[in-house]
């Protein structure tokens, strides 16, 4: 994944800087933090006789240190390339400052595949969490970011009878307008949570028989194991304020 930024050359610096910064922060929002994830800075050494600074990304994998992303600033090399064996005139002229100048390149290059691979290293963990019979035991779970996790949401109903199935499929229906959903009603409630859980869904969302009494759900969150009741009308807007966050 793989952009090129033109900028003035007397800004050139500045935006490196920017973009930079900003390329870290996106791993850091989506869950990499931490002394996994670090952000290093090329010696004079390390660079090409044409860049100006290139920056790694680098995540701490089970195996060591690798990069996920390289920032450089490239300076005018490309362009001066390209103008030199093209023989095509690649300057630009700035309209409201009424000068010419040959554009400088930052370039972001991000690897897709590796960093799939750091946030399912980061996410993947197993604890303790008690079973059906209050027995603890093991629990593989992957605490992916929730913008990150393929699947946002998990409706289940506690048992196939007193219409649990049918208010759990209007609510599945419903929520399939706004993001990726699943539907299960197959084994055990806590066998289904624990389906959830590997697959790295963050809510779960029970339909019980208090369900059709006062027309709540129970929300079990995926890393904190926690639930809460949340009115049918509001399971929208609970989800989507958790997802964005």
């Amino acid at each position: 994944m793989e952009i090129e930024f033109f900028c003035k050359p007397e800004t050139s610096q500045e935006w490196y800087a920017r973009w930079r910064d900003a390329r870290f922060k996106w791993y850091q929002d989506l869950g990499l933090k931490g002394s996994n994830l670090r952000l290093r800075e090329h010696g004079k050494e390390e660079l090409s006789f044409y860049s100006c600074g290139t920056s790694d990304v680098e995540y701490m994998f089970p195996w060591g240190w690798g990069e996920l992303e390289g920032i450089a600033h490239r300076g005018d090399y490309d362009l001066k390339q390209h103008q030199q064996f093209s023989g095509k005139d690649l300057t630009y002229f700035d309209d409201e400052t009424k000068e010419r100048f040959l554009p400088h390149v930052i370039e972001p290059s991000a690897g897709a595949t590796r960093s799939v691979l750091a946030f399912l290293c980061e996410a993947f963990a197993e604890d303790q969490a008690p079973n059906e019979k209050g027995v603890m035991e093991t629990r593989t779970v992957l605490r992916l970011h929730p913008r990150l996790a393929p699947v946002k949401a998990a409706i289940f109903p506690l048992v196939k009878k007193e219409g649990m199935p049918e208010r759990s499929m209007a609510i599945y229906k419903d929520l399939q307008k706004h993001f990726p959903v699943f539907y299960d009603e197959k084994g055990a409630v806590g066998r289904r949570y624990r389906r959830q859980d590997e697959a790295g869904t963050p809510f779960c969302l029970t339909i019980d028989g208090q369900t059709a009494q006062d027309q709540t759900v129970t929300i079990r969150d995926r890393d904190s194991m926690k639930q809460e009741r949340v009115s049918t009308d509001q399971i929208l807007r609970y989800l989507i304020e958790r997802l964005t966050a």
